[in-house]
């Protein structure tokens, strides 16, 4: 039986994809340990884990979290350290045990386990937990096309860029760590040696939170890479209504929010419009104020998740947010929890809209919900997700932001009114299409349930499951390089 190893980085971002992928590994016949940081494993909601996987942790010196204003960069580093000496140390342990591990997967910005795993003579993966487009433009920046897209991005942020095998994008829909003037412009060094690990092999192969049905020319637009398409990541649960509160991130949060499902039960059906900015983006106060006051202009009820981390005060804070906040909830017309099952939301009946940043995760499964969406994205993969989001499947639309980076009140009520009004019946009807497509790939026999099972095959040196024609299946990335071939 084929023994993964993954690891993840500590953030919910990157922990909830790569657990929902361990179930698919273990769906496969694989088994699978996952590592990560003592601070992470605290956080998780844990319920019985399903069979055939296993925890570890190690510490990398933040057992009791990070502080808000912790350097990014310090804090990498850190796990960096720890982690490698933690993942060697993991792998010797398990081959004593005689459980070897048969290969190590571990999520982007990771590349440090690559060398460990070499070192042990073991075959390594990454997980790429962002779209493939987003894949694509990293790889063509880093392969040649760097000088093109800085050249355009200092045209203007309407100058039209062309990359192999992507249809053209502006530099607002570029990944924004690669743009110059962004914030943590430093992560593009961490992405640049991602890519050069990347190229040490012959013909790497990466796994992609995607589905072939959503990013077909993503897909195939990086030549000497093997793409294989194994998400979109949710959990099993979500087809047939049970628990969805398995191993995911919420720690005592979760304990305290769970009277928002008695409050969406009381709303009619697709009118409550949930917002959510993940786990790591800080809205400003008069960011806040503005989507609030979008909110009350267009008369719908508001779900909104907002973090104490995020918050600062709470709800004693004396500020024009959080007055006009008390008031919605006294109207029942809104109402603000720091923490929410999101999964659990989107398939609500009540849910009609997701205004997001559009982290990835968050991308998908509202697009596995058949919920549109009304995107502002902030920073890293936000802006070619939203480019996805309103351009590619064109269910949902992209707020404008001002000239201060600021989406204004008038803007998010546009926006709602274009998703939820009498308009936007088309935007709803794509919404629902792409959730068949969703589910359909990650189903039994789908296209991404097929391409798991032929890795997990080809890393145990079996032949493979068969396909209807009694072929060895292969995955989407080997059915490329045939038809090239040819």
């Amino acid at each position: 039986m084929a023994h993964f190893l993954l690891l993840a980085y500590h953030m919910p971002g990157h922990i909830n994809p790569a657990l929902q992928f361990a179930q698919r590994l273990i769906h496969a016949g694989a088994r699978v340990t996952f590592l990560t940081t003592v601070y992470a494993y605290r956080r998780m909601i844990k319920s019985t884990p399903p069979e055939g996987l296993s925890y570890a942790t190690f510490s990398d010196g933040y057992d009791d979290g990070p502080s808000p204003t912790a350097d990014l960069a310090e804090l990498m580093a850190q796990f960096r350290q720890h982690g490698s000496e933690a993942l060697a140390d993991l792998m010797r342990t398990l081959a004593n045990e005689r459980r070897p591990v048969t290969c190590v997967v571990y999520t982007l910005l990771l590349q440090w386990a690559a060398d460990v795993a070499r070192s042990l003579n073991t075959p390594n993966v990454l997980l790429w937990i962002q779209p493939a487009t987003v894949f694509a433009i990293y790889y063509h920046y880093f392969h040649g096309y760097d000088d093109l897209i800085v050249k355009s991005i200092e045209k203007g942020p309407s100058s039209s860029i062309k990359l192999p095998g992507l249809p053209p994008l502006t530099s607002k829909e570029l990944p924004s760590f690669i743009i110059p003037s962004a914030s943590y412009v430093f992560m593009a060094a961490s992405f640049r040696e991602q890519f050069e690990r990347l190229d040490k092999e012959e013909r790497p192969r990466v796994l992609i939170n995607t589905f072939d049905e959503g990013e077909p020319d993503s897909i195939r637009a990086v030549d000497g890479v093997d793409q294989i398409s194994v998400g979109p990541f949710f959990p099993p649960e979500f087809f047939d209504g049970k628990n969805l509160s398995h191993a995911t991130d919420g720690g005592e949060m979760y304990k305290n929010s769970r009277n928002y499902i008695e409050w969406l039960d009381s709303k009619p059906a697709s009118t409550v419009v949930y917002v959510s900015f993940g786990s790591m983006v800080v809205l400003p106060n008069n960011q806040k104020v503005e989507i609030l006051n979008g909110l009350l202009e267009s008369n719908r009820p508001f779900l909104w998740i907002i973090r104490p981390t995020e918050n600062g005060a709470g709800m004693n804070d004396e500020t024009e947010f959080w007055e006009k906040v008390r008031m919605e909830m006294e109207r029942k017309e809104g109402m603000v929890v720091p923490w929410c099952l999101q999964l659990e939301v989107l398939s609500h009946s009540s849910v009609g809209c997701f205004i997001s940043h559009c982290g990835w995760n968050s991308t998908t499964e509202s697009l596995a919900a058949g919920i549109p969406i009304v995107c502002l994205p902030c920073w890293t993969d936000q802006t070619s997700n939203a480019k996805l989001v309103e351009d590619i499947w064109k269910a949902g639309v992209r707020a404008k932001a001002n000239g201060e980076g600021v989406f204004e009140h008038g803007e998010v009520k546009r926006c709602l009114d274009l998703v939820m009004g009498e308009g936007g019946e088309g935007i709803r009807r794509n919404a629902l299409r792409w959730r068949q497509l969703a589910r359909d790939a990650v189903r039994e026999g789908g296209s991404s349930d097929q391409n798991v099972r032929a890795f997990v095959m080809e890393m145990t040196g079996e032949s493979g499951p068969r396909d209807c024609n009694g072929d060895v299946q292969k995955t989407n990335g080997e059915r490329e390089r045939i038809d090239d071939e040819k």
